[in-house]
């Protein structure tokens, strides 16, 4: 998208406006707030409305303004050589490795609000890795899915049948920074698959993420027929048939966009199950140039990497027969095998053809596989061990890449200030070295503890005017709006239990003994907060009648507006959230986080972390940087879990958590909680972040992808 009128002097700002390049980093944001402040704040922070919306008045005095131009340069210089210098560490450390590309393939990319693509964890994780992919020089194309309706925005309110309201709103394209791809001919349309005897047409949009490429498709075309051009509009459908054929798209489509556009990867990586058909897609290629099926097999299974997110068989994609050979009933004779074959192909060796798994496909067809933290890696090698039932366990060929966060996006610039300033000014370079962080030890507790403490008011004055904003909006009640943080106290000790609304993750086990719960936080001088956070899949009515639970006791009186509910969970809401809390609480069933990475972004900026031993806290947890909820995966008691990590984290609060936090000198700083903040940010920053994932990766996965390439 082309922005009209801009001063030649910054006629830059077009470019680095539509490359999500600026979300991660700060002066680059500086450049549109500057521009015109209360529009960038009306915008949530999105530069490229920021830019259509600012008068040409302004436009022209920032371009004859000394103090402007001065940053606009600089960062034009820092976007030049952040986008295309070729000094990079993928470079330095694995020349000539690649003849092509990595193909990355996720269901959902979340890089910024202004482009809602993404639901959760699984789309944060997707963003980080095309951020930290630019950084470090990886070379990465991604794809994915154009969902003009995106995730829902969600609305809490006071109905006994469903507090949560869903609402979609369409994108409006011309304000997102993607621009539309074209064929060599002028045509939308880029490649096409076949659904249930019909050709349906796929259009490309392009996100441009520093040096990383993302491609979006999508069938809102003309030359398809309404039913199949609403069919990319909503990310997650429940309805089994829409999903396999979204996949089907994704997948076998997406492999067929890249074709189409000239690209040609030398490794394919697919991000959970959902995108195992790029894999058939593969294979069906290399049969038709000559090869044998196992030949074919072969080739994709060494150069495709596959990353497993699920610990439960529920969370895995499984169609049904009826549904498998409706859509590809003519599909498996282009890879050289019969009907049977195919189906073992999503099958745990069974004789009968009843149901296609889609992570048993990406399991069998790369030779690459991780699970996303050490503890998930022991769990996925036991659940999917009848697939090599001929070795141990711990031999199964399931490796394990813990996820990290990209500390460039999640860090505040508070703190990045403080770092600049006691780190080095170079210190996001370092940010995977130990020793770096070690230096933090010798910050002032004074400095850090005021920044902790500007870092709460942020927070809470973000959720004031969100809440005062719905009042003037629809004049909501009283009760709605104390449950939204109407009497939210910045001095008080704020915890945060913020994540999708599900059962598995147990949002009201803190609600176990109410009657304790309001002594704890309703204590006159050692105050207590905690702020919910979530959507429920729309489709999951338990975890709906969770929130509801949740947000009833939000509007008690009882509970003095100390429990609050922000509704709308979203990147921006987020940043707030592990900005400004001191604890992140989570308390998921054991063995049933794969990883989770919220608690790492709150780590990052000296959130302290209160959770169960799942997960990365597994790995992350040393005894001096936070706390663990009850006994460990190994000696848990299913029977009892919900009471005694309920009563474990009522002693905690009572006995360590509180006292600790309202422990302060005379000048009102808390040294003993400022040195477990300390030792929280030294212990985890380095070794949970995206930096240190994606250099695994390219070590574990990568590299043996490469090699195994020549080799065939």
């Amino acid at each position: 998208m082309i922005i009209p009128n801009i001063p030649e002097r910054i006629y830059g700002l077009d470019e680095l406006a539509n490359n999500l390049w600026w979300s991660w980093h700060e002066r680059a944001r500086q450049v549109f707030r500057a521009l015109d402040y209360p529009l960038w704040r009306m915008s949530d922070h999105n530069p490229v409305k920021v830019l259509r919306e600012t008068s040409m008045n302004r436009l022209q005095t920032a371009a004859s303004t000394d103090s402007f131009l001065a940053l606009y340069d600089s960062v034009m210089a820092d976007f030049d050589t952040g986008i295309k210098t070729a000094d990079t560490w993928f470079n330095t450390s694995h020349p000539d490795l690649l003849s092509g590309p990595i193909a990355y393939f996720s269901m959902e990319y979340a890089i910024h609000n202004s482009l809602p693509i993404y639901a959760g964890g699984l789309g944060i994780l997707a963003g980080d890795i095309c951020k930290e992919a630019s950084d470090l020089g990886i070379p990465l194309v991604a794809v994915g899915f154009m969902y003009p309706q995106g995730y829902f925005h969600q609305q809490l309110c006071l109905d006994p049948d469903s507090c949560q309201l869903e609402l979609y709103q369409d994108l409006d394209f011309d304000e997102a920074p993607i621009s539309q791809v074209f064929s060599p001919d002028g045509k939308t349309t880029i490649a096409t698959v076949d659904l249930d005897n019909y050709t349906v047409a796929i259009g490309v949009w392009q996100v441009c993420v520093g040096r990383t490429n993302i491609y979006l498709l999508d069938t809102n075309l003309e030359e398809n027929p309404e039913h199949y051009r609403q069919l990319a509009s909503r990310l997650y459908v429940a309805d089994q048939e829409l999903r396999i054929q979204q996949e089907i798209l994704l997948g076998i489509g997406g492999v067929r966009v890249l074709r189409a556009l000239g690209i040609n990867p030398s490794i394919w990586h697919a991000n959970e199950g959902h995108t195992a058909f790029m894999m058939l897609e593969r294979i069906r290629e290399k049969v038709a140039m000559g090869m044998s099926f196992p030949e074919a097999m072969d080739a994709v299974q060494g150069t495709t990497a596959f990353t497993t997110h699920t610990p439960v068989m529920a969370g895995h994609d499984i169609f049904p027969s009826s549904l498998v050979d409706k859509y590809f009933g003519s599909y498996w004779e282009s890879l050289g095998i019969d009907r049977l074959d195919f189906y073992q192909l999503g099958q745990k060796n069974s004789p009968e053809p009843r149901s296609f798994n889609m992570t048993i496909l990406a399991l069998k067809a790369a030779n690459h596989r991780s699970a996303v933290s050490k503890l998930h890696g022991k769990v996925t090698r036991r659940m999917w061990h009848g697939l090599w039932s001929e070795v141990p366990e711990d031999d199964v060929p399931i490796a394990h890449v813990t996820n990290g966060v990209h500390v460039s996006t999640w860090i505040s610039a508070e703190l990045n200030r403080l770092f600049e300033k006691h780190l080095g000014e170079d210190w996001i370079d370092k940010q995977d070295e130990n020793a770096l962080w070690e230096r933090l030890r010798g910050v002032p507790d004074k400095e850090l503890w005021a920044v902790r403490q500007q870092l709460k008011r942020k927070l809470v004055g973000f959720i004031r005017e969100r809440m005062r904003s719905r009042w003037l909006d629809e004049d909501v009640p009283w009760r709605q709006m104390m449950a939204m943080g109407a009497l939210l106290d910045p001095e008080a000790l704020t915890i945060a239990f913020t994540r999708r609304f599900a059962q598995y993750k147990r949002p009201v086990l803190l609600f176990t003994d109410t009657e304790r719960l309001k002594r704890i936080i309703n204590n006159e001088f050692y105050p207590v907060q905690i702020i919910f956070a979530g959507k429920s899949h729309p489709a999951d009515l338990a975890s709906k009648q969770l929130m509801q639970q949740v947000y009833n006791i939000a509007t008690d009186r009882e509970f003095k507006g100390r429990i609050i509910f922000a509704e709308d969970y979203d990147m921006h809401v987020a940043h707030y959230l592990v900005h400004g809390v001191d604890v992140w609480l989570n308390t998921p069933r054991r063995l049933q986080e794969a990883c989770g990475t919220s608690g790492m972004k709150a780590s990052l900026n000296g959130v302290l972390h209160l959770s169960v031993p799942d997960g990365w806290w597994h790995e992350g947890y040393n005894g001096r940087n936070g706390w663990l909820i009850g006994d460990s995966p190994d000696t848990f008691n299913t029977d009892t879990e919900d009471r005694t990590d309920a009563e474990a984290i009522y002693h905690m609060l009572e006995e360590e958590i509180i006292p600790l936090y309202y422990s302060r000198d005379v000048h009102g700083v808390p040294y003993d909680w400022i040195r477990m903040v300390k030792e929280s940010i030294i212990s985890i920053a380095p070794v949970f972040c995206a930096r240190r994932m994606l250099k695994e990766y390219t070590e574990q996965m990568y590299v043996p992808a490469a090699r195994s390439r020549r080799r065939v």
